[in-house]
């Protein structure tokens, strides 16, 4: 590696270096999510569909209170009109959460699959200007398994939500120990 590309990867680094701790939290809400995936498949999935139900109506009437507060300012309908709309589209998400969990399991499968897939590509891209001092492989391992991870998914949507979580599971703990490992020699690289 020339010098220049040394010290772009010690400037990259160093915050992790310093704050290596966050990348071990990280990596234990990654096992622990893993494990409850792993082991209550279905309450996993219920629950999530049920949290973002809760979500999208508490969102859905705070937009519309929003809006009604800008009416009754004095705002014209152009600057009101798109808050209300965004509110009314996140009641009727929150309700098509509650009336077809199954789609709504779907829609977050593949929503699922472009975020893993896209942070994978990220943590790859990352893990280039990282030295191998820091963890680079580690980093690299980690967004390799994402991108595996997001490729499933989209290759097999309607798997059902048992499979879906377990491959969220085995994700997650996989994850874990690449973050686990690449704190570890964060940790040790800090020290030296």
């Amino acid at each position: 590696m020339s010098d220049y590309a040394h010290k772009w990867a010690e400037s990259i680094a160093r915050p992790f270096a310093q704050h290596w701790w966050l990348v071990a939290l990280r990596a234990l809400f990654a096992l622990l999510f893993g494990l409850v995936a792993l082991l209550w498949p279905g309450a996993t999935m219920l629950s999530l569909v049920l949290l973002f139900a809760i979500y999208a109506a508490a969102d859905g009437f705070t937009e519309l209170y929003l809006a009604a507060r800008g009416v009754g300012n004095g705002a014209g309908w152009r600057r009101w009109a798109p808050v209300l709309l965004g509110g009314v589209v996140s009641l009727a998400a929150a309700a098509a959460a509650l009336l077809w969990p199954g789609l709504t399991v779907l829609v977050f499968v593949l929503v699922l699959a472009f975020w893993s897939f896209v942070s994978g590509v990220m943590m790859v891209l990352t893990a280039v200007w990282f030295g191998a001092e820091h963890g680079r492989a580690w980093l690299a391992l980690g967004g390799v398994a994402s991108i595996l991870f997001g490729v499933l998914l989209a290759a097999a949507p309607v798997i059902g939500a048992v499979v879906l979580t377990w491959w969220i599971g085995a994700y997650a703990i996989a994850l874990s120990g690449a973050l686990f490992a690449m704190a570890y020699r964060l940790y040790a690289r800090r020290l030296a």
